[in-house]
C-alpha cells in the first residue's frame, strides 16, 4: 500500500477561514504550522443522508465535506482548543473556591503584567484593580495553592511566544520562533522542587514541550540523546494518564514524526485521538501513514484490539475506508468507530455520483458505488453490528443509488423494526429514504397514491417553510428530486397542471389555456387535502399569473388586454430604469439609466401611454410621433432595450433567471423586435420630412440587425442554454442600410449615423 498519493490529495483540501489548524496543535504532530483559507461554505445539496443521526458527536469534525478540512464551524484555532479543559482542571485544583470566569481570564486572556497585578492585589500590595480583573482575596482560596499557581502561570506564559502563537492566515511558510535557551534552567529548577503532583505534571509538560521546540530544528538528535524523549520516559509512569499526559504525549508523537519514525508517531497519535474529543482533530490531522511497511509496524505496536480498531479507524477516515471497515468488522463488528466510516462511505458516494460541478457520474464513481453497495450490504445482512438499523438503512440507500430498488426496499424493511423510535433525527432520516424510494417506484399516480402522499408532502413543506425544524436533517435534495419525479409522472399521464404545480416549468406558461387551468385550480373553493398539500410547492399566486399574462399580451401587441390583466394582478409593475420612449443611434443602457427622469414610470404607466398612442394612431392623430414613440417602447422592453426590466417578473425569473438568462420558452418573444420594426415603418410612412424618414429607417435597421443575432440565439442547439455566450453568425447589413444608402445619403441624419454606428460606417465604406 502506497499512501503518499492519498496524503498529497488530502493536503490539497482547503481549510475554512473560520478556524486555524496547526500540524502541532499543542504538540500533537510534527510541529510545523500550516493553515489555509477557503471561501467555500457548507453546501449539502448533494446529500440526503445526515451522519448526525447515527454517529457520535465526538466524531462530527470528520463527517465528509469536500471543500474544507473539518465539518462544522465551531473548531477554534489551536491556542484555545484546550481552554475549557484547562480551566476545569484548575477549578478542581482550587476545590471550586475560585470562579471559572476568574480562572479563564487569568489562564487564557491576561497578559503577564495583568497576571502580576492580580497576584499583587491578592497579596495586598495593590489596593484596587480594574473591574474586569478578578479579586481573588475576597474568595479566600488556599494561599499556598495560589502562590504555586501564579509562580507556574508566569513561567508558562513565557513559553507562549514560541509554543502557542496565532499567526496571520497564509499559505506561505510561517517564521518559527525559537525557544529561548534561558528558559530551560527555571523550568528544570521548578520541576525538581515541585511537590504537588498536579503542578509537577504541568511542569513536566512544559519541559517536554520546551525540548520538543528546541530539538525540532536539530537534525543530529537521536532517540537516545533526545531530551524530549528522555524527559517523557523518565516520568511517564509517575503521572496519571489524563489529558495533560496525552497533551505531553502529542509532542513525543511530533518528535517521532520529525525524525521519520512514522510507525511510532502514528501509534502515539492514535492514543491521543482515542483519549478525548478535544484531542481528536489535532491527532487525526497529525496521523500520516506513509508506506505499507510503516503501516504494518504501526499495527504491530498496538497492544489491544481496541487500539488496532482505532488505528484502522484513523486510516479509514481519509485513506482507505473500505479496507478499514473490513478490518474493523473482523476485530470488533460492534465498534462505534465503524459508524463514522460508514457515514463517510455514504456521503462520498453521494457526492461522487453527482455534485454541483459534475452532474453525470464518471466510471470510477459508478464502480465505487457498486463496490460500496456490496460491502455495506454484506455487513448489514450479518446483523451483528451495534446499530444494525444504520447498516440496513445505509445498504438500502446505496442500493437505491445503484437503482436496485427491490434490494433497497428489503433493507428498509429490515431496518424499520430496529429503529429507535424516540430518536427524531433517525426516524426523519428513515422517512426521507423511504419516501424517495416510494416515489421512484411509482409507475402511475392515482387517487390512492395521492392519498398516501398527503402526509409526507405536508411534512416536507413544513420543513421547507421553517414551520418545523429537525436539527442537522438534510432534506432539500430528497425533496427536490422527489417532486421532480412526481412532476415527470404527471407529465407522462397528461396532467400538466399538477406537473407544473410540483415543478413549475417555463413551457407551461407558453400556453394560455394551461395558465387558465392553473388559475382555476388556485381559485377552487373546496380543494382536496392532496391539492392543498400540492399547492404548497407551487411558487406563484394569482397575481403572478395575471402579471405574466399581461406581459405576454404586451409582446403580442394586445395592449388593452394587457392593461386589464395587469390591473387584476394588483401591481403597477417595476419602476423603469430609463424612459422606454427614448431612442438613440447607439444602444447605451448605462447612459440611459444615468439620466434623471422627469417622472417615475412603472410598467403600468408605460402600458397606459402605449394604449393612448395606439388610440391616437387609430384616430389618425399625429401618426408619425405616436408610431415612433410606440416603436421605441416595443424596442426598449425587449432584451435589447433600456427597459428590459419590464419582463423580469416572478414567472420569468423562476430558477434564478436574470435579464441575461432568458428562459428558452420565451426567447423568441423577448428577443423579437418585430413590433418595433412594424411601428418604425409606420412612422416612416407617416413622416413629413426626409430627416424623419431616415431616422425611422435606421431604427428599423437596428431591429433587423438584432434579428440576425436572434437567428443564432434561437438555434436548436442553443434552445436549452441559459447563457448568452454563443457564437453568432456574421452580422448582415440587410435591406434597410441599402435603403438609407440609396435614398437618404444626403440627409444630416445619415452623417450622424455614419459617425456613431460602426456597422453602418462599415457598410457605407464597402458600398
Amino acid at each position: 500500500m502506497n499512501l503518499a498519493i492519498s496524503i498529497y490529495q488530502r493536503l490539497r483540501q482547503k481549510i475554512s477561514k473560520k478556524f486555524l489548524l496547526i500540524f502541532s496543535l499543542l504538540g500533537l504532530s510534527a510541529g510545523g504550522i500550516v493553515w489555509a483559507c477557503s471561501d467555500y461554505g457548507y453546501d449539502y445539496e448533494y446529500s440526503s443522508f445526515s451522519p448526525e443521526a447515527f454517529v457520535s458527536k465526538d466524531y462530527s469534525p470528520f463527517f465528509y465535506t469536500e471543500y474544507i478540512s473539518y465539518y462544522g464551524d465551531n473548531y477554534d484555532h489551536n491556542t484555545s482548543r484546550y481552554n475549557q479543559v484547562i480551566v476545569d482542571e484548575w477549578y478542581g485544583y482550587f476545590n471550586e473556591r475560585i470562579q471559572k470566569s476568574s480562572l479563564e481570564y487569568l489562564l487564557t486572556v491576561a497578559t503577564v503584567k495583568q497576571i502580576d497585578s492580580v497576584y499583587n492585589n491578592f497579596k495586598g500590595k495593590i489596593a484596587i484593580l480594574p473591574a474586569k480583573m478578578p479579586q481573588l482575596k475576597t474568595l479566600k482560596p488556599d494561599k499556598k495553592k495560589v502562590d504555586t499557581f501564579f509562580d507556574y502561570l508566569l513561567l508558562a506564559k513565557s513559553a507562549e511566544a514560541f509554543a502557542a502563537t496565532d499567526i496571520t492566515h497564509s499559505w506561505e511558510p510561517q517564521p518559527q520562533i525559537a525557544a529561548p535557551v534561558s528558559l530551560e534552567e527555571p523550568l528544570l529548577k521548578r520541576f525538581k522542587k515541585a511537590k504537588d503532583p498536579f503542578i509537577k505534571q504541568r511542569l513536566w509538560f512544559q519541559l517536554v514541550r520546551y525540548y520538543y521546540f528546541t530539538e525540532r530544528m536539530d537534525s543530529n538528535t537521536t532517540s537516545t540523546s533526545s531530551k524530549t524523549l528522555n524527559t517523557f520516559n523518565a516520568y511517564k509512569s509517575a503521572f496519571p494518564q489524563n489529558m495533560m499526559y496525552h497533551r505531553t504525549l502529542g509532542y513525543v508523537a511530533g518528535w517521532y514524526y520529525k525524525n521519520q519514525d512514522y510507525a511510532m508517531s502514528n501509534y502515539l497519535n492514535s492514543l491521543c485521538y482515542n483519549y478525548s474529543w478535544e484531542a481528536k482533530v489535532p491527532a487525526e490531522w497529525s496521523f500520516r501513514p506513509q508506506e505499507e511497511t510503516d503501516w504494518v509496524k504501526t499495527l504491530a505496536l498496538a497492544k489491544t484490539t481496541a487500539e488496532k480498531v482505532t488505528l484502522w479507524h484513523l486510516l479509514g477516515i481519509h485513506y482507505d475506508t473500505n479496507r478499514a471497515i473490513q478490518e474493523i468488522v473482523k476485530l470488533d463488528p460492534k465498534s462505534e468507530k465503524l459508524d463514522l466510516l460508514l457515514s463517510r462511505v455514504i456521503n462520498t458516494t453521494e457526492y461522487n455520483l453527482g455534485n454541483f460541478y459534475q452532474s453525470t457520474p464518471d466510471t470510477n464513481a459508478l464502480q465505487n458505488l457498486k463496490r460500496n453497495t456490496a460491502l455495506v450490504s454484506n455487513i448489514a445482512l450479518k446483523n451483528n453490528t451495534s446499530k444494525p438499523y444504520f447498516w440496513n438503512l445505509a445498504a438500502g440507500y446505496l442500493n437505491f443509488m445503484n437503482q436496485n430498488y427491490v434490494a433497497a426496499r428489503s433493507f428498509y424493511g429490515a431496518a424499520k423494526p430496529q429503529l429507535p423510535k424516540d430518536e427524531q433525527l433517525v426516524m426523519a432520516q428513515y422517512k426521507i429514504l423511504d419516501w424517495i424510494l416510494y416515489v421512484r417506484e411509482l409507475k402511475k399516480i392515482d387517487a390512492a397514491a395521492e392519498a398516501k402522499m398527503i402526509e409526507p408532502l405536508n411534512w416536507f413543506a413544513n420543513l421547507k417553510e421553517g414551520k418545523d425544524t429537525i436539527s442537522s436533517l438534510r432534506f432539500y435534495k430528497a425533496l427536490d428530486e422527489s417532486i421532480g419525479d412526481i412532476s415527470e409522472l404527471y407529465k407522462k399521464q397528461g396532467d400538466f397542471v399538477k406537473a407544473n404545480a410540483f415543478k413549475s416549468y417555463f413551457n407551461f406558461y407558453k400556453d394560455n389555456n394551461k395558465i387558465e387551468q392553473m388559475k382555476a385550480l388556485l381559485q377552487k373553493q373546496h380543494k382536496s387535502a392532496f391539492e392543498q398539500a400540492m399547492l404548497r410547492y407551487y411558487p406563484f399566486d394569482m397575481h403572478d399569473l395575471y402579471y405574466h399574462q399581461s406581459q405576454v399580451l404586451t409582446y403580442q401587441d394586445k395592449i388593452d388586454e394587457a392593461i386589464v390583466m395587469m390591473n387584476k394582478s394588483e401591481s403597477n409593475g417595476f419602476l423603469m430604469p430609463a424612459n422606454p420612449f427614448n431612442m438613440n443611434i447607439q444602444d447605451c443602457h448605462d447612459c440611459d439609466h444615468s439620466l434623471k427622469q422627469k417622472k417615475d414610470l412603472y410598467a403600468l404607466d408605460v402600458l397606459k401611454a402605449m394604449q393612448n398612442m395606439k388610440t391616437q394612431i387609430n384616430q389618425g392623430k399625429n401618426i408619425y410621433n405616436n408610431a415612433y414613440l410606440l416603436a421605441n417602447a416595443f424596442y426598449n422592453i425587449t432584451f435589447y432595450g433600456n427597459s428590459r426590466l419590464f419582463y423580469q417578473a416572478k414567472v420569468m425569473q423562476a430558477d434564478g433567471n436574470t435579464a441575461f438568462e432568458i428562459p428558452a420558452a420565451f426567447r423568441s418573444m423577448l428577443l423579437s423586435n418585430k413590433n418595433a420594426e412594424k411601428y418604425y415603418l409606420m412612422a416612416a410612412n407617416a413622416a413629413k420630412t426626409k430627416e424623419q424618414k431616415a431616422k425611422c429607417i435606421f431604427m428599423a435597421s437596428k431591429c433587423e440587425r438584432n434579428e440576425s443575432y436572434n437567428l443564432a440565439y434561437n438555434k436548436p442547439e442553443n434552445a436549452n442554454s441559459s447563457y448568452w455566450d454563443v457564437d453568432i453568425e456574421p452580422v448582415f447589413f440587410g435591406k434597410y442600410f441599402s435603403v438609407l444608402k440609396s435614398q437618404y445619403e444626403d440627409t444630416r441624419f445619415y452623417e450622424e449615423a455614419i459617425k456613431e454606428c460602426g456597422y453602418f460606417r462599415s457598410y457605407d465604406r464597402k458600398h
